[in-house]
């Protein structure tokens, strides 16, 4: 390698190593995508909130849930009552997981959801719809609960929140729990914006237990808990009693990470990740160009032609010449029967009616078709002499049998 090549090289990985400390060493932008895992410790994650659990249900044992509603349904302990918690931006439940939701709930335990959504068979259940409003920009919408010991409180959110809201609920079965307030935004001209309470905090009784459902999620998510909202996240939770048990999903989470790569660890930390995208990039720039510079010209080798059909025109032009046609027959339904054995795995020793059942099912042919192939064969069989009529009947019916 000459000196030049040598300092180009080197230049290149000072890059290389500047852009990766630049990278390492720069800000990282705040990430707004909503996770609600319990990992994650961006706003829109639920770290916060997975962490303080212990000190909401301080008599309960906290449980992560990481496979599906129906997996953890059909193999826990029926005898145990326990409360499950769901938060995520929506809540998709087939209705498998929504059938076997309901069962854990009708035998008396309690389920809390807050999702913008919840998935219609369950929605279609209990009797609810749910809608959101909205608006072109970002406005602010502020939370209360209904009951007398929280009544004058009131928690607000400013980003992240899609005004979603309760629009029916089943009366004889539902409370209403809490109310989200929020500005609405009017598209006709010199009007002023309305202001809107709807319902978003309700609980529903199923059997013995109960659905407490909230349609606002963000409520729940670190940057909120970290802006003083925390007192709404423990009033609302004061609805779930103590059983001794809660499961906490894990699951069913926007940001749940789902990577089946053997670099998945190199691929979920930035540094690592720019480090092996630029290596790569670096490679491949370094092959190309050296390649480019050093390869030798490939000679052009014309390939071998094919003269398998110039044979065939040969030897059928022998055939013709010389008025064979009984030995061109016999050739003819040998490479045929061949044909039927290598295909369809038949005896062609004796072509009797049960061989001609058996081809017919096979070749997916009608068993007439089949039987007037078969004894014309063995018609050709049987005769001494054949004529240039034979050997093109024989033709037409062997290459309508394989159409």
């Amino acid at each position: 390698m000459d000196r030049k090549s040598k300092l180009v090289i080197a230049l290149f990985a000072l890059v290389v190593v500047v852009i990766i400390i630049t990278e390492i060493a720069r800000p990282k932008p705040i990430n707004w995508r909503p996770s609600y895992t319990s990992t994650d410790k961006i706003p829109f994650g639920c770290y916060v909130l997975y962490n303080e659990l212990p000190s909401i249900f301080p008599d309960d044992t906290i449980e992560t849930v990481d496979k599906s509603v129906y997996d953890l349904m059909v193999s826990r302990d029926s005898t145990l009552s326990s409360n499950y918690i769901f938060i995520n931006e929506y809540i998709d439940l087939d209705e498998q997981e929504t059938h076997q939701l309901l069962k854990y709930v009708e035998q008396g335990n309690s389920v809390f959801i807050s999702a913008t959504g919840f998935g219609w068979p369950l929605l279609d259940t209990l009797n609810i719809s749910i809608e959101s409003d909205y608006n072109l920009k970002e406005g602010t919408a502020v939370l209360n609960l209904t009951h007398n010991q929280f009544n004058n409180e009131q928690f607000e959110l400013s980003r992240g929140v899609f005004n979603s809201h309760f629009t029916s609920v089943d009366s004889t079965n539902t409370t209403i729990l809490g109310h989200i307030t929020y500005t609405k935004e009017n598209f006709l001209e010199n009007q002023p914006e309305i202001t809107v309470t709807k319902p978003n905090f309700i609980k529903t009784k199923f059997g013995k237990g109960h659905f407490i459902l909230s349609s606002t999620p963000q409520a729940y998510s670190n940057y909120y808990m970290l802006k003083g909202n925390q007192d709404y996240v423990a009033h609302t939770f004061s609805y779930l009693q103590n059983k001794g048990l809660l499961y906490w999903d894990n699951y069913k989470k926007s940001g749940r990470i789902i990577i089946n790569s053997p670099m998945r660890f190199v691929l979920t930390q930035p540094a690592l990740k720019w480090t092996y995208y630029l290596t790569i990039l670096g490679i491949l720039l370094f092959v190309l160009f050296r390649g480019k510079r050093e390869q030798r010209i490939i000679p052009v080798i014309e390939p071998l032609k094919n003269s398998s059909v110039e044979f065939a025109q040969a030897v059928g032009s022998l055939y013709h010449q010389n008025k064979d046609y009984t030995d061109l027959i016999h050739k003819k339904l040998n490479y045929f029967l061949a044909y039927l054995r290598n295909r369809y795995q038949i005896d062609t020793s004796q072509l009797d009616e049960k061989t001609i059942q058996v081809l017919a099912s096979r070749a997916g042919k009608e068993v007439r078709e089949t039987k007037k192939l078969v004894e014309y064969i063995v018609t050709l069989k049987q005769k001494n002499t054949h004529t240039e009529q034979d050997s093109i009947e024989l033709n037409k019916r062997i290459t309508a049998f394989k159409q």
